[in-house]
């Protein structure tokens, strides 16, 4: 076994748990999921069946990942966040065919507390704030607030918010990386 599960930890049948990857206490990973190497899955974590991690992804405590959610390479989930997959749910009315997919791009972080309904991608680097309901698509780069959830700037791939100037350029106060503003799109330089 070339990854971590502690003895409290459930995995399902047909898992593919990726090199050095980490599922912590009580967590439960059903039937069919693909968890990426490097991966660390928090305590009291559900991946359901048939979800698929990148590599190195962070999934923080008491994270639901349900059905129909990809999440890529880099993302971070923080705590207590969760995904919807049926967008009218009901107790009495069967809709396990009607899961919506969810794609979550590389380096995305979404906040403690947040909701993300199902059906809507989160673009490259987004920034998900904590308690935010994102109802929309969520374009590349940019930070979003609230409920339901507006985007209110940018942020560069260190997680620094981004001020462009005259020009549309800005520049990661970390990594000193330039980006550029165009046709409220950014891009990296």
């Amino acid at each position: 076994m070339d990854f971590f599960a502690h003895e409290t930890a459930v995995i399902d049948d047909n898992c593919k748990i990726g090199k050095g990857t980490k599922i912590w206490h009580f967590s439960h990973i059903m039937s069919n999921c693909t968890l990426g190497e490097n991966c660390n899955i928090g305590q009291n974590v559900v991946v359901s069946p048939d979800v698929v991690l990148g590599k190195n992804v962070k999934v923080q405590n008491n994270v639901s990942i349900y059905t129909g959610v990809i999440c890529e390479d880099d993302v971070f989930l923080g705590p207590s966040m969760v995904f919807t997959n049926v967008i009218n749910p009901r107790s009495g009315v069967n809709r396990r065919g009607e899961y919506s997919k969810t794609i979550v791009k590389k380096g995305v972080s979404i906040g403690a507390n947040a909701t993300i309904v199902c059906g809507h991608d989160i673009g490259e680097y987004a920034f998900i704030g904590a308690g935010a309901v994102v109802t929309k698509t969520v374009k590349p780069y940019a930070l979003v607030v609230g409920n339901p959830a507006k985007q209110v700037g940018w942020m560069s791939e260190y997680g620094h918010r981004l001020n462009f100037d005259d020009n549309g350029i800005a520049i990661c106060p970390e990594s000193k990386e330039k980006y550029k503003l165009e046709n409220d799109n950014v891009k990296k330089l």
